[in-house]
């Protein structure tokens, strides 16, 4: 008897009611599990994400919810190889597998490593402040905090694992809950690796919820508080985007939708190069990993028109070497379609693609599978077409079969090339196969607006190359046009689509206080303690130490000069700055901040571990003998910082804006310095 698909909501598992629908192996046909999503409550599964998960996640800061990515990512790393048995029942070899479920926990892994380029608050401050005033006192900075709402993640077959883990990383490290609708198709590998999330503890309460079935009714009790991202076909994307009350609401809406991926042959890669066969190999990958059904995967090859018969051939020898079969056998290389319902969707695209193509490889009937039968599996043979006029012949260009399929065509020029790769008007990846640094400069110029990223392929990167199909979850993958226009990943980029950018205004102490950083203009706050024997939790924000002044000689300048070794004509010779903006010999900038550093520096031993670096030094006003200086030494932010392991001391890292002042109480040189400084607390 086939299992029952749970839905976890409202904090809860929840079995479906009635008989459901099945889901089939896609190498026996046999029926795996049922599932129905009839007679949810949405509307209180939305809620229960807003009113619980929603504050769960966003009383903790950016750190803590990174740190909690990782210990996730470490929980199913661990476990990882359960999944596989179930993977191969979507059709998965061993390779695709591993793609879908160790690439999904590395996602995880990256955003959870994301957590140190946010600030250690729950919110975001974007940017520098800007002056709105002349004399100061009225600013203006952006600060991005988490949307009040819900992720709603609609995703697609052919990445059970990935496709949910790619996004709710990212949510996640945002502060916003998510309901995950996965493929009705391929869902029962999902809804176990969401058991083992959830048993596992990690998340709070409503961070994460799923829903197994169709999910007809999911967006209607949406707001505009609430995201939704979408991973599918551009049909059924651009359907769901339409509906009224997302329009209405200005719901924010991010299609990733599967597109007609152009893989390009540079003029230089001849027959018996490096960069030849290299593209030969990727295109060969690219249409038989996950048996063809990759948003990524390469579906139009552009080649110059007298190697066509060339890339034919060696293409057709590589794609004789891929084995298929049951993903448990060994030497399978290929395993099925998802579904036979699918098998017949692709079949009907290939006949609509062989009206203007020839099929040059490959059968739709007659061809070998290992270790099942292939009239109860979702197997299907690699399909190779020549489109000899891919000008006139524009099926090319828009229809797609999601499976082991792609179409050659010819071109003439770089020019040609080009243009062929643009009419798919819009797809999420494109690949460039050449060695010469002009080619590759012409082909990302004239196709990068139709793309949402472009690989350069080559003998120099080939080694370490993550290749045409992979999506790196620190770059951003989307595309324009009928790659539906949307963009996820990206690192902090991706983060930001589930945050509400906000400029704040008022006085810089006020800016200051609201945002945990001090703005320049703020009130100071002076102790008599030096900061330098304060420890991490006695700092506040605002904390600064006027120091003592100091006049600047020409025996200053001169000695470092010496010590540095730094002659640069405006500090040693007069004579020179004739046409110049100086009046006379001036201070290195460096020996100002070197100055500065000994003016606020405490030599004494205290909370002070280290010096950890600077950051945007700017030298604003010439310094010549004569000249006074003085120090504004300010606390400007404090970030702590994780332990690296039971020995290792409790601190934080504190950012210190280092104001330098002359005679006149203008500012000479400006920036921020870094300690590494203990905490009192070591328990």
């Amino acid at each position: 008897m086939a299992n029952k698909l749970d839905h976890y909501i409202l904090g809860q598992w929840a079995p479906h009611t009635g008989a459901g629908e099945p889901q089939y192996d896609a190498v026996t046909g046999e029926v795996i599990a049922t599932y129905s999503s009839e007679q949810l409550d949405y509307e209180a599964i939305m809620d229960y994400a807003r009113q619980t998960g929603g504050p769960n996640l966003r009383k903790m800061t950016f750190r803590e919810r990174g740190q909690m990515l990782k210990r996730l990512a470490l929980h199913l790393f661990d476990i990882r190889k359960k999944y596989y048995p179930l993977s191969y029942r979507t059709g998965a070899t061993k390779g695709d597998s591993w793609i879908d479920i160790d690439g999904g926990i590395g996602t995880l892994f990256a955003y959870a490593s994301l957590r140190k380029q946010f600030p250690d608050k729950p919110f975001h401050i974007d940017g520098d402040a800007v002056n709105l005033s002349k004399e100061g006192t009225f600013i203006g900075h952006h600060i991005m905090v988490p949307k009040h709402g819900v992720a709603v993640h609609i995703n697609a077959f052919n990445f059970p694992i990935w496709g949910m883990l790619e996004k709710i990383s990212v949510n996640l490290l945002a502060g916003v809950p998510a309901v995950v609708k996965p493929s009705e198709l391929t869902s029962f590998l999902t809804e176990a690796m969401v058991r083992d999330i959830i048993q596992s503890g990690i998340l709070p309460d409503g961070a994460l919820q799923l829903i197994n079935g169709k999910g007809h009714g999911i967006l209607d009790p949406l707001t505009s508080q609430d995201i939704i991202t979408f991973t599918g076909s551009a049909s059924t994307g651009r359907m769901l985007k339409s509906q009224p009350h997302i329009v209405e609401n200005a719901i924010p809406f991010n299609m990733e939708a599967d597109s007609l991926n152009a893989a390009v042959l540079g003029e230089d890669a001849q027959p018996g190069t490096p960069t030849f066969d290299l593209f030969v190999k990727e295109v060969r990958r690219e249409m038989t990993v996950k048996c063809g059904q990759k948003c990524t995967a390469i579906r139009r090859i552009i080649v110059p028109e007298h190697l066509v018969e060339d890339v034919q051939l060696a293409l057709s020898q590589q794609l004789q070497k891929t084995t298929i079969g049951n993903p448990t056998v060994e030497g399978v290389r290929m395993g099925a379609l998802v579904s036979r319902s699918q098998m017949e969707e692709v079949r009907k695209r290939v006949q609509q693609l062989a009206n203007g193509s020839s099929i040059v490889y490959g059968d739709l009937d007659q061809f070998d599978v290992m270790g099942a039968e292939r009239e109860k599996g979702a197997f299907f043979s690699p399909i190779l077409l020549v489109n000899e006029n891919p000008f006139d012949n524009t099926d090319t260009h828009t229809v797609e079969a999601f499976g082991p399929v792609s179409t050659i065509m010819p071109y003439r020029d770089m020019g040609e090339a080009i243009e062929l790769a643009n009419m798919g008007k819009g797809s999420l990846v494109s690949t460039v196969a050449t060695a010469d640094e002009q080619i590759a400069t012409d082909y990302v110029m004239g196709s990068a607006p139709y793309h949402g990223r472009i690989l350069i392929l080559n003998e120099e990167s080939a080694k370490e190359s993550t290749g045409h199909g992979s999506p790196m979850p620190l770059l951003v993958h989307g595309g324009p046009g009928r790659a539906g226009g949307g963009e996820e990943m990206g690192g902090i980029r991706g983060v930001k689509h589930y945050l509400q950018r906000t400029a704040i205004q008022g006085h810089p102490t006020m800016i200051s206080a609201v945002t945990g950083q001090y703005q320049k203009g703020g009130a100071y706050k002076e102790k008599a303690t030096h900061p330098f024997q304060q420890h991490f939790e006695d700092l506040e924000i605002g904390e600064t130490l006027i120091t003592a002044k100091h006049t600047v000689t020409e025996a200053d300048i001169v000695n470092f000069a010496n010590v540095s070794g730094d002659h640069f004509y405006a500090h040693v010779d007069e004579t020179s700055l004739d046409g110049t903006i100086f009046e006379g010999r001036v201070a290195h900038g460096y020996y100002i901040l070197s100055k500065a550093a000994g003016l606020f520096v405490d030599g004494r031993k205290g909370p002070v571990l280290l010096n950890y670096g600077i950051e945007n030094f700017r030298f604003t006003k010439p310094v010549y003998p004569g000249a006074t200086i003085g120090v504004r030494f300010t606390c400007r932010e404090k970030i702590r910082q994780e332990k690296r392991d039971a020995e290792d001391v409790k601190k934080g890292i504190v950012k210190w804006m280092v104001d330098v002042y002359d005679e006149t109480e203008e500012t000479v040189a400006i920036g921020t310095i870094l300690t590494m400084v203990k905490m009192k607390d070591q328990s």
